[in-house]
């Protein structure tokens, strides 16, 4: 499967190297965050490589909500603690919880179906930045503290009509961000399609904090330094 050269499993513990979560990133999700970056002081494993390894170790049922509990650091071994079958939380060896995960309804495994679902929705998420989170700042007249941008996932729901899917790709919804002093928050509603069909529906919600006033100057230095960002990495990996 396309995701095995991103993480490592050893006797059912599975854990991120530094390379492998920053290369991911960037050519899979299309995330220039310098937080991903290999030699960031502040590194952490994206949310979209914990998502996807998820689905691909478990299956995508008709529908799951995903909760976040914390940042991941490289190396650190993870593995799922079940409650019940459709109720297990990913935590590292002394316990701490990464990950929330319930489910319901039937369950498919089928690698190819995964891999589609999987790549649609980590590129559809990599877009978040510029693309929808610049105007939906703009309209509420705040930002992120651009020269330490952080942004988290805080949640993730997915819900399919049916799951004998062979291409289904996502598109934005609706998206709307809160705004409660320096703090806000931004949920993206989404849909799956095949054969211009809804096949399935999708909500993820994101945190941000230590906000500020909008500065157009300041948002277009930073969208300037993600193409930068963007266009280094094509030509190392060209």
């Amino acid at each position: 499967m396309f995701l095995d050269s991103y993480y490592s499993e050893q006797n059912g513990v599975f854990s991120f190297n530094r390379e492998q979560a920053s290369h991911f990133a960037k050519k899979i999700a299309g995330d220039y965050n310098p937080i991903h970056d290999v030699d960031n002081k502040r590194f952490c494993v994206p949310g979209d490589l914990l998502f996807s390894v998820v689905l691909a170790r478990a299956g995508i049922s008709k529908k799951m909500r995903f909760e976040f509990a914390g940042m991941i650091n490289d190396g650190i071994g993870l593995f799922a603690k079940h409650s019940c079958f459709n109720d297990f939380a990913v935590i590292d060896d002394a316990g701490k919880e990464y990950l929330h995960v319930t489910r319901e309804g039937d369950i498919t495994t089928d690698k190819t179906l995964i891999e589609q679902v999987t790549k649609s929705y980590v590129q559809f998420s990599g877009m978040n930045f510029p693309h929808i989170m610049v105007p939906l700042m703009k309209s509420k007249g705040i930002m992120i503290n651009t020269a330490r941008p952080l942004v988290i996932y805080e949640s993730m729901e997915l819900n399919f009509t049916r799951l004998d899917l062979t291409s289904p790709t996502v598109e934005l919804s609706e998206s709307e961000i809160d705004v409660d002093g320096k703090r806000g928050s931004v949920t993206l509603n989404f849909c799956f399609k095949e054969n211009g069909e809804v096949v399935g529906t999708g909500r993820k919600r994101m945190l941000m904090s230590g906000l500020k006033p909008y500065n157009q100057d300041d948002i277009d230095d930073l969208v300037e330094r993600f193409n930068a960002r963007k266009a280094e990495f094509a030509n190392i990996a060209a």
